[in-house]
């Protein structure tokens, strides 16, 4: 006898009404969260005014949840509300039947409802996972044509960039719901008698056997569109014969017809699944056979059918095999990451002695930039810093400005708040957002020049000519009416603002007054969103779960609201299909402190292009220093197609269209109405002035060049002319690769001196200087170019000379005398610059001392010219230096290189010294490298530093007497004999400032 299972037990009244309580609860609580946020940005969006943003990007996700979600959810109930209709009316008696009967039970009674169920959570899951992909869909409905055509289809570039991505996800889906529609149709079959798996007949109903063999043929047909799709994507894939990205000698002549044989393969499989399993056998072997088949045919034809091809006929000779396909891949790299019209000369670099127009040059030493933006942000901070809880940051910017009707680089800043700073007294919800709720002015000093034993001569910034009276006369000033900061790199997303108080009295502290007061302003710009109604309080009270947005005095009818207060974090919330460079950086435009963001469209499906992942390429010593560290993105596209500004004061966010040729920003403009990014014809002359070569693109490029620099396939299958980037000069075990950097300087072939993103690459495996490359713009256009050195050259890579220079006899004893227990040395930019056929190497070098609230000085220059170890100086400053170099030049006999030293050669009286060889020569140098290090300890207060100094000078005169005993002995009593040398004299004239 066979024992009905009962039915499962149901749950109580309460139990129930528990569940549905907790589960409002949830739902109301989510539904609260997301309405605040979505309101909250909707408020901020409509403040910045590009509410098209906010209302296209929620739409097309809405669109998009909705359209999958109900297609997979419609998909997968129908599916199993067929296979119930599809049930036998009368199941044979068995175990497995009476096993089967109580879920039966279970399900019949509310199986709408189960279904409902089931398909809901499966459309859930299915419509969330598609509204991210927003941006897909916005790119294949408002892309257009690239008009370059790819070289094995003939086909667009545009359709890989902005249609094969969500045809390729709309196969996903497809699959999925087949899939899932198939096992659910299974289950539903199996627990109704339609399948059966004991007793004696049919496994299957033929009803059954209808349903489920029509749902594999349809994953079979979508398998054939898969081979099809397959074809155009094997232009994306990597190439392991070529090692490039792009399909090779074996993927065209032996996948590729294989795609296609396999796709007519999986047509026929289809129909015969079809054919067999109803119209004529009606029984599951041969359908199973034809499964098998397309199993075996992707194996042998699609498998290895390839490999074979690649092994036996590529391998034994890739070179020539390959040799098209690797020609494809560079010049598709070229285009789609903007090098296609790099401008590339050879630099024969064979002067090694130094020039004597060194001395006189106006466009390129005049211009050397001493002070590193990374080091002397400390400098700012103590000398303009004012207040503890202003900060310039980790790292400063370069940019150029013409004053007194020069225009140079300079090193600029911006004294913002730094809440971290705040004390435990200011750090009151009051203090934090309604007093400290901004910085004040940007502080520039020129890149070339210093003063005061070593400091940045500030030429604008608050108090800032109090900070320079007792070193230098009053400076023309960078003008800015408005120079207050409420909007910074400094600010953290949890650093809002409450702004615009009316009272008696103003209440934000503004700045010191001269006087030893302090100033305090009212915001009166229009940016912030306003919160002076009960309803915007209460909402912004639950966003930031503060109630002293109801409770605070300092909240009133006027108050205003300021945040997502970083520049980057707001041009990317306007823009969220931009990627943005790591490095903004200020300017003062108009009177006014203006942020300037380059940003970036990118695609990662342009074929036979390189792909790359961008945190890895940008990547660099400054990197987390100062630099924002990019996301993880694999891309083989990118255009600098945005310039974005941010106004400091009140927080106005412009796009402006920097590439008008760019098709991928032309459907972002399309998108989201036409009018998103401004024209190009709209940006100001004067913000223009400020524009330079974007870090992060600069790097990739340089980086692709190492490579993509040789045209030829064949030298580029063998590898042989390939660079790399160099590690820093002055820790190359680090892994961290040098920074490109900004420089106002003339390079050959140039004709002035530009505003330029600089960089040197050695070959690959060896540390020789290879080329420089330069990115800078010319007529509002960008532009790349390459100074190639010789293959075979003996100018040394920026390794090398870092450790020629500091190697050195007498320049290390120099700098040991820098160093002490209380001092350290810091070494700034290694700058390589390229002068008359020749290359010039500059190096700053700072000391540091050790006690509290010290800041790093220019103490040194370090100089070298021609293969980077023959002639080399240590200098109190650059002008000092140059001297020096062209005095070497001019002492080496036929041009080959004197001894080095590392100041002036010493001087008698008046008359012009007499000209020392040998170790005379070096004992010299010592001691007037001894003497500037006695003035310079004197200066620094070191006292430590002072007394080695006053050692080192008396070690140095005693060899110089004892060098000079040598070479001139006492006369005999023959003629031979001749007086001595005089000794040294130390000069009198003390350090001036570097220009």
């Amino acid at each position: 006898m066979v024992m009905r299972s009962s039915p499962l037990p149901r749950m109580s009244r309460r139990g129930r009404v528990t569940i549905g309580v907790l589960i409002g609860v949830f739902v109301l609580f989510t539904l609260l969260g997301w309405g605040v946020n979505a309101w909250t940005d909707w408020l901020w969006f409509d403040e910045v005014r590009y509410t098209q943003v906010f209302t296209g990007v929620l739409a097309t996700r809405l669109l998009l949840f909705l359209v999958i979600g109900l297609g997979m959810g419609v998909i997968v109930a129908g599916n199993l509300w067929l296979a119930y209709r599809l049930r036998p009316q009368l199941r044979p008696h068995s175990a497995e039947q009476a096993t089967l009967e109580r879920y039966r039970m279970l399900l019949s009674p509310r199986l709408g409802t189960w279904i409902a169920l089931a398909s809901a959570v499966i459309g859930l899951f299915a419509g969330l996972s598609a509204q991210g992909r927003w941006s897909q869909w916005l790119l294949f409905r408002n892309g257009g044509s690239f008009g370059v055509k790819d070289p094995e289809f003939g086909v667009d570039v545009g359709f890989y960039v902005f249609q094969l991505p969500f045809w390729r996800y709309l196969l996903g889906v497809g699959f999925t719901a087949v899939v899932l529609a198939l096992l659910g149709a299974l289950a539903v079959h199996y627990i109704f008698g339609g399948v059966r798996l004991q007793g004696v007949g049919d496994r299957m109903t033929n009803a059954a056997r209808a349903h489920l063999s029509s749902l594999v043929a349809v994953f079979v047909l979508l398998k054939a569109i898969a081979y099809v799709l397959d074809q155009r994507a094997m232009l994306l894939e990597y190439n392991e014969g070529a090692k490039l990205y792009g399909a090779g000698y074996a993927d065209i002549n032996a996948l590729l017809p294989a795609k296609e044989i396999l796709a007519w393969i999986a047509v026929v499989v289809a129909v015969a699944i079809i054919v067999f399993s109803n119209a004529w056998m009606r029984n599951l072997v041969w359908p199973g056979i034809a499964l098998a088949l397309l199993g075996v045919s992707a194996v042998a034809i699609g498998g290895i059918y390839p490999w074979a091809v690649q092994t036996f006929e590529v391998k034994p000779s890739a070179r020539d095999k390959e040799a098209p396909y690797i020609e494809r891949s560079i010049k598709a790299t070229r285009a789609a990451f903007g090098l296609a019209d790099t401008k590339s000369s050879g630099y024969a670099a064979n002067n090694l002695v130094p020039p004597a127009s060194l001395a006189t040059d106006t466009s390129v030493v005049q211009n050397v930039r001493l002070l590193d933006p990374q080091l002397v942000s400390e400098t700012y901070t103590q000398l303009q810093q004012v207040r503890g809880f202003y900060d310039f940051g980790p790292k400063l910017d370069i940019d150029r400005y013409a004053v007194s009707g020069k225009t140079s680089d300079y090193v600029v800043g911006v004294r913002e708040i730094n809440y971290g700073e705040l004390t435990d007294q200011q750090s009151n919800w009051i203090n934090r957002h309604t007093v400290y709720t901004h910085g004040y002015g940007m502080v520039a000093a020129p890149a070339n020049q210093v003063v005061c034993g070593g400091q940045p001569y500030f030429v604008s910034g608050f108090l800032g000519e109090k900070a320079q009276e007792a070193c230098s006369s009053q400076a023309e000033q960078i003008p800015a009416q408005q120079p207050r900061i409420y909007y910074g790199e400094r600010m953290e997303p949890d650093d809002y603002a409450i702004v615009g108080q009316t009272g008696e009295r103003n209440v934000e502290f503004d700045r010191p007054t001269s006087t030893g007061g302090e100033q305090y302003y009212t915001y009166t710009g229009e940016g912030g969103v306003e919160i002076g109604s009960f309803t915007r309080r209460l909402l912004y009270a639950i966003k930031e779960q503060e109630s002293n947005f109801l409770l605070s005095e300092a909240v009133n009818d006027d108050s205003k609201l300021l945040y997502v207060r970083n520049p980057r974090d707001r041009v990317e919330k306007v823009a969220p299909f931009l990627t943005l460079d790591g490095d903004p950086y200020p300017a003062v435009v108009n009177g006014r402190v203006i942020w300037i963001i380059d940003g970036y469209t990118t695609a990662a499906t342009y074929p036979y292009a390189e792909r790359v992942n961008l945190q890895a390429e940008t990547a660099d010593e400054l990197t987390g220093r100062g630099t924002f560290q990019l996301a993880r993105e694999n891309v083989n596209y990118i255009r600098n197609s945005v310039k974005a500004t941010v106004d400091a004061y009140d927080g106005t966010v412009k796009l402006y269209n920097f590439d008008d040729t760019d098709p991928v920003l032309k459907a972002w403009n399309k998108a989201f109405g036409g009018d998103l990014v401004l024209p190009k014809g709209d940006i100001p002359p004067e913000l223009a002035a400020h524009f330079r070569y974007p870090a992060d693109l600069f790097k990739v490029q340089r980086n692709l060049l190492t490579k993509f620099h040789v045209t030829d396939p064949g030298d580029f299958y063998s590898g042989q002319d390939f660079w790399q980037v160099p590690n820093v000069p002055d820790a190359p075990d680090s892994g961290q690769k040098q920074p490109p950097y900004y420089l106002f300087t003339q390079f050959p072939g140039q004709e002035g001196p530009r505003f330029q993103l600089t960089a040197a690459v050695t070959p690959n495996g060896r540390q020789n200087l290879a080329a420089l490359v330069s990115g800078s713009y010319v007529d509002g256009r960008p532009q790349l170019e390459v100074l190639e050195l010789p293959d075979q050259t003996r100018i040394s890579g920026p390794a090398q000379v870092h450790q020629q220079m500091t190697n050195n006899g007498d320049i290390r004893q120099q700098l040991n005398l820098l160093s002490s227990n209380q001092a350290q040395v810091q070494y700034g930019n290694l700058l390589s610059l390229p002068f008359a056929d020749g290359m010039l190497y500059v190096e700053p070098v700072y000391v540091k001392s050790s006690n509290q609230d010290a800041y790093p000085l220019l103490q040194k220059v370090l100089l070298s010219y021609g293969d980077g170890g023959s002639y080399v100086v240590l200098a109190n400053n650059l002008s000092d230096g140059i001297k020096q170099l062209v005095e070497q030049g001019k002492r080496a006999p036929g041009g080959a290189p004197p001894p080095t030293t590392g100041e002036n050669p010493p001087t008698t009286g008046g008359t012009a010294p007499p000209v020392l060889t040998g170790e005379l020569a070096e004992a010299a140098g010592k001691v007037q490298s001894a003497i500037g290090e006695v003035k310079a300890a004197q200066a620094s207060g070191d006292f430590e530093r002072y007394g080695r100094a006053l050692k080192a000078l008396d070690e140095a005169m005693t060899a110089f007497q004892q060098a000079q005993a040598a070479a001139n002995p006492s006369p005999g009593p023959g003629p031979s004999g001749s007086p001595p040398a005089s000794s040294p004299a130390s000069p009198s004239a003390s350090p001036t400032p570097n220009g």
